[in-house]
């Protein structure tokens, strides 16, 4: 009973039930269980699925996310704790209601070829903190409120449907804020990288960024369309017509120094480019 299963080190024997379970378990392709799904599949008791649960996370078979969260753990893996098989899926469940954006997005949609090792998740449900490392991943979270989760569109990871920020979301989401994007410099990228896709849409960020109404939002927005795109007049005039009063950072992390653009009452603290 206490027989190594090959590939997975340190993972040790399963009784008839917990094999059964873990079976069952298996079967969901899910990227997360929990207590439930022992309980609405065997009719056990919870106090009976959380201790099986654990059982099998000290085995080795599952990996424990966070407290009453589990995933499966691959028999092709040579770890008791490897990296969640599907990061993207398991934001859904860790941080609902949310959406993916920001330097993730971003690469999903090739607006930029820097390598993140973090994902970005928008989430209305708060938490303590904005960096969190869970199965081997680490997010960065920022807070929204759930009426600002809209502009996103259904990408599947394996089985799971995960919400992604539409290509002109997420840069609307990296101008609202920058340092989600990389900082100021990197967003700067995206977002030129946008304007230079047969796609880019003036009308629908301004339609988004109005939606969204924040009143830095149109003055990056407004700066950065008229140095890397040609939107026009009449749609300048509107974005115009939106922004804040006050000066705001191009780079809200960035130095408090810089020109100061007064047409879009943007300081200028990162540098441009060779592109602008």
């Amino acid at each position: 009973m206490h027989q190594e299963s090959a590939g997975k080190v340190g993972a040790r024997g399963l009784g008839d039930t917990e094999r059964r379970v873990l079976s069952a378990l298996a079967a969901l392709e899910r990227p997360t269980i929990a207590a439930d799904d022992v309980i609405r599949r065997f009719g056990v008791s919870r106090p009976a699925a959380n201790l099986t649960l654990s059982r099998l996370a000290r085995k080795g078979w599952l990996r424990r996310l966070r407290r009453g969260l589990y995933a499966v753990v691959p028999l092709s893996s040579a770890s008791r704790q490897p990296v969640v098989e599907d990061p993207l899926a398991v934001a859904m469940e860790l941080f609902a209601p949310c959406y993916i954006s920001g330097w993730t997005a971003a690469q999903h949609w090739e607006l930029t070829e820097q390598v993140f090792n973090t994902v970005a998740v928008y989430s209305a449900t708060p938490q303590r903190r904005s960096n969190q490392q869970v199965g081997g991943v680490t997010y960065r979270i920022r807070r929204v409120p759930e009426k600002a989760i809209f502009g996103t569109t259904r990408v599947w990871s394996g089985t799971v449907a995960v919400q992604m920020a539409t290509v002109h979301r997420t840069v609307i989401d990296v101008l609202d804020a920058p340092e989600m994007g990389g900082g100021g410099r990197q967003s700067l990228d995206i977002v030129r990288a946008y304007w230079k896709r047969p796609d880019a849409d003036p009308e629908t960020v301004l339609d988004l960024a109005s939606r969204l109404g924040r009143g830095s939002v149109f003055k990056r927005l407004g700066f950065t369309a008229e140095q890397f795109s040609q939107p026009g007049e009449a749609w300048l005039a509107r974005c115009q017509d939106r922004v804040s009063a006050g000066v705001s950072l191009l780079d809200p992390g960035g130095p408090k120094r810089g020109p100061i653009v007064s047409r879009w009452r943007l300081r200028l603290n990162v540098p441009l480019g060779d592109d602008s």
